[in-house]
């Protein structure tokens, strides 16, 4: 009884530890997305700050409390949108020193010549916006800040010094925070959050006859990173063999083990010839794997994806008769590692130098899908991203979208929004590219892929090379 407690008691730890890691992967997944990132940066920065910031200001009893308004508003307008015209740190502590200063000066002002009355004056306050208007313009400082820290100035009594220089301490310690934050993390998200940028090193290739152009689409990409490593796979059909031995004379016929044996040399022969071509053309390790089990499968080559120690997966597209996807592809989909099912035109190819990549957002298979066609693409060349809208309404949006995708990364980037449908689009701008790289919409509904199918089901006479990417499910 007590072994049957601790077998149960096992069991339950191994699931906490998969929920564990199902629920990190999904938070990782969520904080992938710009928006949900700058949400989460917004929460945890913007509070530490202001209390950072009140620690140091309650060290001296010389600084108003008034010029946290301003420097709370200023701080959140940085972190919640980094890529604005207001998120320059010379705007953020320029604009709200120049407020305060021309406050200060209205005041002054104000008193000399009459016009103040104790307290906020009218004047002084009609002043102070004034001169900080003309301020802001003439330096090119159009901060919102900058006219509440003017403002505030009127009611400090006898600390204006004080809460200008406040407001310039604290300021340039936002600054220099937000730029630490900025330049160290989230200008380089992509290698701190988005998996496929640090992963997919590995590569298993499941081969047959006349696929070359799959494997060195494969090398294109691992070849990329210094840890990127090409797996070759191939399996014996040892049904096959024996049929093909059946059908020679009873005289002609080898052993069976001796059949086996010289269809898994054959094999082995071609795939390190071909891995030969490979390392020396893409200069990326290749290693040669042959199975022997009846048939490829899609469990067998996850099977050996895993003990490789593989997290992508790049296979020959193949269909049903019946149209779309084969069991085998799906079956690959079904699993936690990372598929790319490449479609070739049946023109040989080594190198892809002009990339096309189709998105309907920003999500983590829109990511995936442009850091291949970065690895793939010709150094220097600009890789193009597109997206579809049904709308014009709809195009500030998705430009907004594309820049969030393509800013995470570095290199040259062509982003197009064109009001069409995906198809007819594609077939259009297609042929002047080498690949274009479309999504598996195996994150979709099953009601969604129903009511708009998949953009590579509508894509079977498209002139170009096509790389389906599917992201893993991860368990």
């Amino acid at each position: 009884m007590l072994e049957q407690v601790r077998v149960r008691f096992r069991a339950l730890a191994r699931r906490l530890r998969r929920l564990e890691r199902r629920e990190l992967d999904a938070f990782v997944r969520w904080l992938e997305h710009t928006g949900n990132l700058l949400q989460l940066s917004v929460l945890v920065f913007v509070p530490l700050l202001i209390a950072a910031v009140t620690w140091l200001a309650n060290m001296t009893a010389a600084v108003s409390f008034l010029l946290f308004p301003p420097l709370a508003s200023g701080t959140y307008t940085l972190f919640a949108d980094p890529e604005g015209k207001h998120a320059t740190p010379w705007a953020f502590v320029g604009g709200m020193t120049v407020g305060a200063c021309c406050g200060w000066l209205a005041v002054v002002l104000a008193a000399a010549i009459g016009l103040s009355s104790g307290g906020a004056s009218a004047s002084g306050a009609a002043l102070s916006v004034f001169f900080t208007g003309v301020c802001t313009w003439a330096l090119d400082l159009d901060v919102p800040t900058a006219f509440s820290t003017a403002l505030l100035v009127l009611v400090t009594g006898n600390a204006q010094v004080a809460y200008v220089l406040g407001i310039v301490v604290s300021s340039a310690f936002v600054a220099s925070a937000f730029v630490l934050w900025r330049n160290r993390f989230y200008e380089k998200r992509a290698r701190y959050l988005y998996q496929t940028t640090s992963g997919d090193d590995h590569v298993l290739v499941p081969l047959g006859d006349g696929e070359d152009t799959v494997a060195r689409f494969a090398a294109s990409i691992a070849g990329a990173h210094d840890a990127g490593k090409v797996v070759l796979f191939d399996v014996i059909d040892e049904t096959s063999v024996e049929q093909q031995s059946e059908d020679r004379p009873e005289s002609d016929r080898p052993a069976e083990t001796d059949r086996t044996e010289r269809a898994a040399t054959e094999a082995a022969r071609r795939l390190e010839s071909l891995a030969a071509d490979l390392e020396m053309a893409y200069d990326v390790p290749c290693e040669v794997v042959v199975a022997g089990d009846g048939g490829r499968s899609a469990g067998l080559v996850l099977q050996a994806a895993r003990e490789q120690n593989c997290d992508l997966i790049v296979t020959p597209y193949a269909e049903r008769e019946s149209g779309g996807l084969s069991s085998f592809i799906t079956g690959l989909f079904d699993s936690e590692i990372d598929v790319i099912a490449f479609r070739s035109t049946g023109v040989p190819r080594r190198r892809w130098r002009d990339s096309l990549v189709a998105v309907r957002g920003a999500g983590d298979t829109a990511r995936a899908m442009l850091d291949f066609a970065i690895r793939v693409s010709e150094p220097g060349r600009p890789v193009s991203v597109c997206t579809c809208i049904d709308s014009e309404s709809r195009r500030r949006t998705a430009e907004s979208t594309l820049a969030d995708l393509v800013d995470a990364f570095s290199g040259r980037f062509e982003t197009h929004v064109v009001t069409a449908a995906v198809a007819p689009y594609l077939s259009r701008a297609a042929p002047r590219y080498d690949v274009c790289f479309v999504g598996s919409s195996t994150d979709r509904s099953a009601a969604s892929r129903f009511v708009s199918p998949p953009t590579f089901r509508k894509l079977s006479d498209l002139e170009t090379d096509v790389a389906i990417v599917h992201r893993g499910r991860r368990r």
